[in-house]
């Protein structure tokens, strides 16, 4: 065989290896890895939205393809025996939910696909080298929680004009509450605020915490995203209205629970799309080449009944662009 057509030869059976590594075998029913920081019940509608669009793609769930959910109820300790678990049963895919179980998982493999629903910053966090090109085993999508930070500030800032202080609720062990903490100082410094970063690392801390804050006499809260206070969204939302603060968070179900605003990507939307990441790599697509993609509609919603409560007016411009008024 002559040299240049061997090296054709090669180089073709090497692109369809690539193309047809994460492909799955005839007859073999694929096994996915749902992992998730957050509790069943805060979740349950992120979970079904992903399963209803993987059944639009051809996939129902106990018939053409597994799903396999561990959820770690706001515990990360319990995230590495859970990806350990995935290992041994030699699922085909793990999908992730934000930054901090994305890690554990990257951690434990790098052979099996990772796909994230809704990763804070996956390059500013090092989980991939770039949105454009991940590389490895990973992909899916990013929330851009550090980016939108300080926009939640000047929406809290527009809706009570009078804060002077805020109390910041952080886990100082998740990157993306760091990187969202120095963005969030950055903001309160242009606004003049005084931002006071208050350490909740479990949910066994929140007690104490939010008592701390009531001790440095602020006049609002923030919250910085985490499975911890995910999973104790009522309790922080009722704590902030008994204290009269104006309160804002990045998920639409604080809005619901009582908090005053919240101001973020929709999250049901986002798992959406992570089944179609799944779709393509069952169907053979290398993780490696499927770039990361970045929201581009962030939900607005305001609290008309805490508003009031409050003793707030809310801007008549502002209750114009929201996307949703609970009154």
């Amino acid at each position: 065989m002559k040299r240049r057509a061997f090296i054709a030869l090669v180089g073709g059976a090497a692109a369809i290896w690539s193309a047809s590594a994460y492909a799955q075998p005839p007859n073999k029913i694929p096994r996915i890895g749902f992992l998730s920081p957050f509790s069943r019940s805060d979740t349950a509608h992120w979970q079904q939205a992903f399963l209803d669009a993987l059944r639009d793609l051809g996939w129902d769930d106990g018939k053409n393809v597994v799903i396999e959910p561990r959820y770690a109820e706001g515990r990360n300790d319990r995230l590495p025996g859970f990806v350990a678990e995935f290992i041994g049963l030699k699922v085909d895919i793990i999908v992730t939910a934000v930054t901090n179980d994305t890690i554990v998982a990257k951690n434990a493999t790098r052979e099996i696909p990772i796909v994230m629903a809704a990763s804070g910053d996956p390059v500013a966090t090092g989980i991939v080298a770039s949105l454009a090109r991940p590389g490895g085993n990973i992909t899916g999508l990013s929330q851009m929680n550090p980016d939108l930070t300080g926009k939640r500030l000047e929406l809290l800032r527009e809706i009570a004009p009078n804060i002077a202080s805020l109390a910041v609720l952080l886990n100082p062990d998740d990157p993306i509450s760091v990187l969202g903490w120095n963005e969030m100082e950055a903001s309160a410094r242009k606004l003049q605020v005084k931002a006071i970063s208050v350490d909740v690392r479990n949910t066994g801390d929140l007690d104490s915490a939010l008592q701390r804050a009531v001790s440095a006499h602020v006049g609002a809260l923030a919250i910085m995203p985490n499975p911890v206070f995910v999973t104790n969204l009522k309790q922080i939302a009722d704590f902030a209205l008994q204290n009269q603060w104006p309160s804002i968070f990045h998920l639409r179900e604080f809005a619901d629970l009582g908090g005053l605003v919240s101001y973020g990507v929709d999250r049901s939307d986002l798992y959406r799309r992570a089944a179609v990441y799944v779709d393509k790599i069952l169907k053979g697509a290398n993780p490696a080449d499927l770039p990361i993609e970045q929201p581009t509609k962030f939900d607005l919603v305001i609290n008309l009944k805490t508003a009031k409560a409050l003793g707030l007016t809310v801007p008549p411009a502002l209750l114009a662009t929201a996307d949703e008024v609970i009154e």
